[in-house]
């Protein structure tokens, strides 16, 4: 099938991967990999069931807002399944989780509500559970939910069992997080083959399986520790895993150095050319464990949980630099072409006479007309990167300014926005764009702007045409530049 009625019929059916290069070479081990799910990750699945149970039940009313604690991926699924059936959708998330995971919840139209990073998942929970009862929110309890154990029953275990065809499975590796795919997968593996080892790892400095300790209700458990595995292992141990546990699903408990994953999950990246999370290459490390004591022949079925994308800001990027790096300076000036560290040798071209310019009476009067309209008028390019930080600054600033994009629609007519660049020229004595007006006044460019507002004469003109602003905001302009237009070191 490949044309699907919605994005939620995407979900699933994700592919089973043989390693070739990480994997002991008479061993099978296979990953599964969740990061093909529509929205990056295994959590997907749970979204999408978790809602549609609570729409069957009546427990989720429409237009209900719909509330959750995540470290990020549920966050993400539910974003999307949100989206997509018209919920709103608020999450809580501690403050530590990577700012790609907030960036990509606002981006989908979720409100993320941080909590303090002392107060742990139960804290992120805690607020969640607080925020629903005050607000008449839908709470999807993930850490409980039936439905989040039965879609892995019904699908990726279902999945894992259809791609082996029946050939045994020596052991199926997973963390635990929410309990849902160690909960629903195991007793569907278990089910069909009594002699499928589950193996379940977590990190090694907060053992909180291998503990064998209680969890305490209500409570964060005593031996958890900060890891760096984000929504591998919550700060207690969830309902559904509990009811894994007690139900004699779990075979073996391997204990993981974050150290271990993140050099598993890069060595995956680059000798697999599989991009996962960092809780894929700690569920690898413990997958590696089990095959290296497994019987020739044996297959091995391990859960890459997510995508890579979603770690930039951690320390799996640690060393990725933005910049050339020495290897690949000194291959840039293998050559003498197209290098930072000399001009580019362009042709001179002969000398043209300059056309004389007449005088554009529809394009003085658009000129005009703009100018009457606003205080702050911009005349911009659509994609233009210096247009985008100037826009950028009058945000921050809460300036209202009308923008008339030159390569816009309403400019395109008759070449209406090259008819007004030789007028804007002679208004301003400059060719380049953006050119900004104050009070029907020619400002400068993006470095003019960014200029005036360092020195204080862009608040001074302002204030003059009645135009409220935020004085006291702190911003540094350049950094609304991208990266690129930075000032580039000279070694480059």
């Amino acid at each position: 099938m490949t044309r699907y009625a919605s994005i939620l019929e995407t979900i699933g059916r994700t592919p089973l991967v043989r390693l070739a290069r990480l994997a002991p070479p008479d061993v099978n081990l296979h990953v599964k990999v969740e990061a093909f799910n529509p929205m990056g990750s295994v959590k997907d699945r749970m979204a999408l069931a978790v809602i549609e149970a609570a729409e069957r039940s009546g427990a989720l009313r429409p237009g209900q807002t719909v509330i959750e604690a995540t470290s990020g991926n549920t966050g993400i699924g539910l974003a999307m399944v949100c989206a997509r059936k018209g919920y709103p959708l608020v999450v809580t998330m501690a403050e530590s989780f990577s700012l790609e995971r907030r960036r990509l919840l606002r981006f989908l139209g979720a409100r993320v509500v941080l909590t303090p990073a002392s107060e742990k998942g139960s804290g992120m929970l805690a607020k969640a559970i607080e925020l629903a009862h005050a607000h008449g929110y839908f709470l999807c309890r993930q850490f409980e939910n039936e439905a989040n154990a039965e879609v892995h029953s019904r699908t990726t275990a279902r999945e894992i069992l259809d791609d082996f065809c029946g050939v045994p499975i020596y052991a199926w590796v997973t963390g635990f997080g929410t309990g849902g795919t160690l909960k629903g997968v195991a007793r569907v593996l278990k089910a069909a083959d009594s002699h499928t080892r589950v193996v379940v790892a977590e990190p090694d400095n907060a053992p909180l399986l291998g503990s064998g300790e209680a969890q305490p209700p209500g409570a964060s458990h005593p031996r958890f520790r900060p890891h760096l595995m984000q929504g591998w292992s919550p700060d207690f141990i969830s309902p559904l895993t509990q009811q894994a546990v007690a139900d004699g699903l779990v075979d073996e408990v391997v204990p993981v150095a974050g150290e271990q994953a993140l050099r598993l999950t890069r060595a995956l990246a680059r000798r697999e050319g599989i991009f996962a999370g960092i809780s894929g290459g700690a569920t690898l490390a413990a997958a590696l464990a089990v095959a290296r004591r497994a019987p020739p022949g044996s297959h091995i079925v391990c859960m890459l949980p997510d995508t890579g994308e979603r770690y930039q800001t951690t320390p799996l990027f640690a060393g990725i630099d933005d910049e050339m790096n020495a290897e690949e300076l000194a291959l840039s000036r293998s050559t003498p072409g197209y290098r930072f560290d000399r001009p580019a040798a362009v042709p001179v071209p002969a000398p043209v006479a300059e056309p004389v310019a007449t005088l554009d009476a529809e394009a003085e009067r658009f000129v005009g007309d703009a100018l009457a309209r606003a205080r702050v008028v911009m005349f911009a390019l659509a994609w233009c990167e210096f247009c985008w930080a100037a826009r950028k600054l009058f945000d921050r600033l809460g300036i209202p300014y009308l923008s008339v994009e030159l390569d816009g629609p309403a400019c395109q007519h008759d070449d209406l926005g090259g008819r007004l660049r030789p007028v804007l020229a002679r208004r301003t004595g400059s060719v380049t764009i953006p050119q900004v007006f104050i009070g029907g006044e020619p400002l400068g460019g993006c470095g003019e702007l960014f200029a005036a507002w360092r020195d204080g004469s862009l608040g001074e003109r302002l204030t003059a045409c009645g135009v409220a602003y935020d004085a006291e905001a702190e911003v540094e302009p350049e950094r609304l530049l991208p990266a690129w237009l930075h000032p580039r070191p000279a070694t480059a």
